[in-house]
């Protein structure tokens, strides 16, 4: 790359290296000089522009000098600045806050923090919170890593807040210039009252993957024309994670290690006011609070009135500028696991801030003509972080009552139709264990139940029930700190308030997880949580001359057991119909590892066994015969040997990156068992015969259309190979001679005419082809499926339910779904017409998601198809579908 572009200022490096040491010297003569007018010792802080030896806005700064600024500027200002790396990326690079208080509240931060949690109820220590402690101002940049502008701004804001010379002044570093905030202070007043605190770049991996991407294909000077490649940015883009996730729709979930690290900390504080920056498409303007409908109805009046209030100070300085804007519209507050959202359920003011700029590089040409620059874009988020501080700061006190208020009435009136969740262990699963750990993530508190009789609404039935408690089931009561968004997270059936919204529309946590759960009218005064108790194995001490011993298969925790065993060389074998052994009973699926067939493995094979199953908190169930007391022995044909699949997945510019990333997570940190990425289009030059089972994610793959690679495909799923299809490649497989078809409307599924009316006969004046333009929006969600539960009607004698009841709930994202398979084949995950259970669907689309096939099976010869219609990984959060995958992958074809 020109050095031009590294160092803009300077002819060479040598002249900028000099120039350096320069300034560097020139900090010591300054130090020295005396204290500041405030009484404290400062040191100067050299603007990002002097550090990185650029103008901010004329080249993208790679994400190691963005924190080498962070770091330079922490150890200049340690009394006004705190820099804490909370964690690391999948790749390895560093993940910081950066808190900023005047000196007096620096030295104080951690009682600060600890009061602010005893203001939200979360610590009870019984010390009085302090309700005249300063706010929290929290800013999130650059959660998408091809939305860059606000990285840059945030290291101007830092310099703005800590280092500039004008801090004191009502201009504060050419805001006045800028039309920017000022009015109330600067930095110097409202650091009296407001922490605030940075976190610079929650998305390090994606950020680089775009900025080292551009750097590289620009020219001498940055090319506005939008066809220019530099505003054509290759797959995955750099939008998501190492693991191609989208890490903004992760916040309450925290399946991604970048999230699960922040949000530790930021539960740790909670701050008052929390703001998310983004970018859109650059022809749009700058958008900012208020949001758009619909807000979910645990979001309080006064949340609404203070993103009002914030919204007309951004728009006083935007006025001044000249700069477009828009409010209240596309980005709405229901969804619960976005930068908004969450902090919102969490009491904040929560916000999302959107500058158009996604593609535009350093300098585009926008559809108006007009020329949008990187120095624009990060001008303007600059001006709305100063803006949203300033508005803080001035309105301190009403914030910090408002939060403590949220939180007291959370405890003392909780909303919602229920006091109580009441969920039922499942002894033979690890699902519930895998809601507690969501909980304790999201520091939700629950209790044991004690013994007893109760009465409650039945989620899966809708219906008022009485049932008596089990061991180890627990109960979650609704008046506790974090009331509001547990409400949100387990309400049955979501009240939405505008059917245009951005994002999926249900999401209840016992239909996510698949645990039975109860709706309770009265809390439930039960045990703490201890330590959860690892399960016990039944297993032999030294000289073990052990049958069998057999796990049974029901949840994550059997499949990583299974993952671990093939990659070690056991041999192991499941069966197919259920049997009792020792007057103990075992279901389909259980997985069986017998003496017999791993001799090669010597007296060594139960250690390992042994070894594994205690890792993956597996019990072990010991098996002194293969003569069973009921059922198939384990030499029948009905207990199978698992071959360890060879696993590969296409991906590519053909596939949804996102798509195609959360199975790659799902393998490599949920299964740990290995997988082949392959380039989609490069399908026509692989040697399939290497493999034993071929996923296709999400996507539309033009490579099918090569007769010559389709029929390689169909060849070698008759010789044994299986192929599974998610979401649109089933769709696209529908449409090729692959033995699915999709449901038309209007058609059953006996492929007869279900209107009574042809298009023959339709009239020629029916009015119900004219639409009013204004309507368009609405007229599309009648077609629209953004995200709703479906009861799936499961054949769970076949191996691709193995492990579930009768039935299962699916997250529909589409109107798809498929005629019943017909000749060789299994539907094996079916919805009738009254399956819907909760979240938006349109009125035409609820008609077409009726008496169809969505998880099917086909026999190809010696091979399958599995046919997947719904993702069961859906963003990984939907923790009932993961086993249902790993039936695909392992169990299916055996």
């Amino acid at each position: 790359m020109s050095q031009h572009l590294l160092f803009p200022r300077f002819a060479c490096l040598r002249q900028f290296v000099l120039l350096y040491c320069l300034f560097l010297l020139s900090y010591s003569v300054r130090s020295q000089s005396g204290p500041s007018p405030s009484g404290t010792t400062e040191t100067s802080v050299p603007s990002p522009d002097v550090f990185l030896g650029y103008p901010l806005g004329s080249h993208f700064t790679p994400h190691d000098k963005i924190v080498a600024y962070f770091r330079h500027v922490a150890a200049l200002a340690s009394d006004r600045m705190l820099l804490e790396q909370y964690g690391k990326t999948y790749e390895g690079r560093p993940l910081l806050l950066a808190y900023i208080a005047s000196p007096e509240n620096l030295r104080r931060l951690e009682a600060i923090r600890l009061n602010n949690l005893r203001l939200a109820g979360i610590l009870r220590d019984g010390v009085a919170a302090d309700q005249s402690g300063p706010v929290i101002v929290w800013l999130s940049y650059n959660v998408h890593g091809n939305e860059p502008a606000s990285s840059e701004a945030a290291m101007k804001t830092l310099y703005t807040l800590v280092g500039s010379p004008a801090r004191d002044a009502s201009a504060t570093n050419g805001a006045s210039v800028a039309g920017g905030p000022g009015s109330g202070g600067g930095p110097a007043v409202w650091l009296k009252n407001t922490v605030i605190i940075i976190d610079p770049c929650i998305n390090p991996d994606g950020r680089d993957r775009y900025v080292n991407w551009y750097n590289g294909v620009v020219g001498l000077q940055p090319n506005p024309c939008p066809q220019s490649r530099e505003h054509q940015e290759p797959w995955p883009h750099g939008r998501s994670n190492h693991y191609n996730f989208d890490l903004n729709r992760d916040w309450a979930w925290q399946t991604q290690i970048e999230t699960q690290q922040r949000l530790k900390k930021y539960n740790e504080w909670l701050p008052q006011v929390h703001v998310d920056y983004h970018e859109q498409g650059y022809n749009s303007p700058y958008y900012f609070a208020p949001a758009a409908e619909p807000y979910h109805e645990v979001i309080t009046s006064w949340q609404r009135e203070f993103q009002v209030l914030i919204g007309k100070n951004n728009a006083k300085y935007f006025d001044r500028n000249g700069w477009l804007y828009f409010t209240k519209q596309e980005f709405d507050l229901f969804y619960p696991s976005y930068g908004d959202t969450y902090p919102t359920y969490n009491g904040a003011i929560g916000m999302t801030y959107e500058q158009g700029g996604i593609s535009a590089g350093l300098a585009v040409q926008t559809a108006d003509g007009d020329t949008l620059t990187l120095a624009d874009r990060l001008e303007h988020h600059y001006v709305t972080g100063l803006s949203t501080i300033e508005v803080a700061s001035q309105h301190a006190g009403q914030l910090l009552t408002a939060f403590h208020d949220y939180f007291a009435d959370a405890v003392a009136h909780p909303g919602g139709e229920f006091k109580a969740y009441y969920i039922r262990s499942d002894s033979t699963s690890d699902r519930l264990q895998r809601l507690k750990v969501f909980l304790s993530r999201n520091k939700i508190e629950w209790v044991d139940v004690p013994a007893g009789s109760y009465l409650g609404l039945n989620y899966e039935t809708g219906r008022m029930s009485a049932f008596k408690s089990l061991p180890d089931d627990i109960v979650i009561n609704a008046n506790q700190p974090k009331s509001n968004l547990l409400r949100v997270l387990f309400e049955r059936q979501s009240h939405i308030s505008d059917s245009v919204t951005y994002d999926i529309t249900a999401w209840s946590l016992p239909f996510v997880y698949g645990l039975q759960a109860y709706g309770l009218n009265s809390y439930v005064v039960g045990s703490r949580p201890g330590a959860d108790v690892i399960p016990a194995n039944d297993v032999a001490g030294g000289g073990d001359t052990t049958y069998a011993y057999a796990v049974r298969w029901t949840g994550m925790n059997s499949a990583r057991f299974l993952s671990r065993l093939l990659q070690k060389g056991v041999k192991v074998r499941y069966a197919e119909r259920p049997f009792q052994s020792g007057g103990v009973s075992f279901d389909r699926g259980t997985l069986l590892i017998t003496a017999t067939g791993n001799g090669a493995l010597g007296v060594g094979l139960w250690s390992i066994v042994k070894a594994t199953a205690i890792m993956g908190n597996v019990p072990l169930l010991r098996i002194s015969s293969g003569f069973v007391d009921k059922g198939a022995d384990f030499g029948s044909d009905l207990v199978h040997l698992i071959h360890p699949p060879r696993v590969a997945m296409l991906t590519g510019e053909q596939v949804s990156s996102l798509d195609a990333g959360e199975i790659w997570h799902f393998f490599e940190q949920e299964l740990g068992y290995p997988v082949t990425l392959i380039n989609a289009a490069d399908a026509g030059r692989v040697s399939w015969k290497d493999f034993d089972v071929l996923i296709l994610p999400n996507g539309y793959y033009r490579v099918l259309e090569d007769k010559n690679v389709a029929d390689g495909l169909k060849d070698w799923v008759k010789e044994g190979g299986r192929l599974i299809a998610l979401q649109d490649a089933v769709e696209q497989l529908s449409k090729g001679e692959w033995g699915i078809r999709a449901k038309t409307a209007g058609k059953a599924a006996d492929g007869k005419d279900d209107d009574k009316d042809n298009a023959d006969d339709k009239k020629s004046d029916d009015y119900t082809l004219l639409h009013r333009y204004s309507d368009r929006q609405r007229d599309e969600v009648m077609n629209s499926v953004p995200g709703a539960i479906y009861k799936v009607e499961l054949d769970n004698t076949h191996p691709l339910a193995f492990g579930y009841p009768d039935h299962y709930y699916t997250l529909k994202q589409d109107d798809n779904v498929y005629e019943f398979i017909r000749e060789e084949g299994w539907n094996v995950g079916v919805i009738r017409k009254d399956n819907y259970v909760s979240g938006f669907t349109g009125n035409k689309a609820k008609e077409r998601l009726k008496d169809g096939l969505i998880f099917g099976v086909q026999d190809m010869g010696r091979g399958e198809v599995v046919y997947m219609a719904d993702d069961p990984l859906f963003r990984s959060f939907w923790e009932n579908g993961k086993l249902l995958f790993c039936n695909a992958v392992f169990l299916v074809g055996q």
